[in-house]
């Protein structure tokens, strides 16, 4: 399967997180920011922004001196002991903050062995999680998260999905001609978030945004009770702004 990846904002700044956390990895004793602006090549404005980032999530602390090591959550994600646990604690962790912040739902999804895989996610009795009425893996054409795991991959790869799972109608606004997704698809920006307004549920509009690590298909999604539909593009561009985190943890 072909993916059809193209970077976006995220995906830039956790690629420069990486090599900040490198640095400082490399400097047992510290290393001070003015440092890290030479070795690394980032400006000061955006390392700042991005050290900011990097102690709020653990992955570096401040010495006494100013100068920044390597944070615990950083140490137990590169740890091989237990880094499956650490990853799903950091990552609940993510989304739980992430929720707050947008104040919807959100998921993570991955597209793993040609189905749509939804974990972990992060609701509560403010933020309702979507009502699964339809197996999300039969309804990719008609959900945020579905569409945007197709948008990252290519033409043969989209119509081999959709060739597995007929796209049922699942209300009026549902797209069921192949012919008219795939021209949807082909045309998504990859740095704009996919919408999902009312087309899986008449209850509940989503929003979604590719989170790609490595050769891997994911992307980071929310939703909000149809009553909130007003707040979704604005939501959106916060989950997509917040959505460097997540791929940090995902590429250590």
């Amino acid at each position: 399967m072909a993916l059809m990846h193209e970077p976006t904002a995220p995906y830039h700044s956790a690629q420069d997180a990486l090599r900040v956390l490198e640095n400082v990895a490399d400097h047992s004793a510290g290393v001070t920011d003015t440092e890290l602006s030479r070795l690394t090549g980032l400006g000061s404005e955006r390392l700042t922004a991005l050290l900011r980032m990097l102690r709020r999530e653990g992955y570096v602390e401040q010495i006494t001196d100013g100068a920044y090591v390597t944070g615990d959550t950083l140490r137990r994600l590169t740890s091989a002991h237990d880094h499956e646990q650490a990853l799903r604690e950091k990552l609940q962790r993510t989304l739980d903050r992430l929720r707050d912040s947008v104040g919807a739902a959100v998921y993570i999804s991955r597209y793993v062995d040609g189905e749509v895989k939804v974990t972990p996610y992060a609701a509560g009795p403010a933020t309702p999680a979507v009502n699964e009425w339809v197996d999300f893996r039969d309804s990719a054409h008609a959900t945020a998260v579905g569409k945007s795991l197709l948008t990252q991959l290519d033409h043969n790869g989209r119509r081999d999905h959709l060739s597995r799972h007929r796209m049922a109608r699942l209300t009026s606004r549902t797209i069921t001609s192949d012919k008219l997704l795939l021209s949807r698809l082909e045309s998504q920006p990859p740095t704009v978030p996919v919408l999902d307004l009312q087309e899986y549920a008449v209850d509940t509009v989503c929003a979604a945004v590719p989170i790609t690590a490595g050769s891997s298909v994911g992307c980071l999604a929310l939703s909000l009770p149809v009553e909130h539909a007003h707040r979704l593009r604005q939501a959106a561009d916060t989950l997509n702004r917040s959505a460097t985190p997540v791929l940090l943890s995902l590429a250590l």
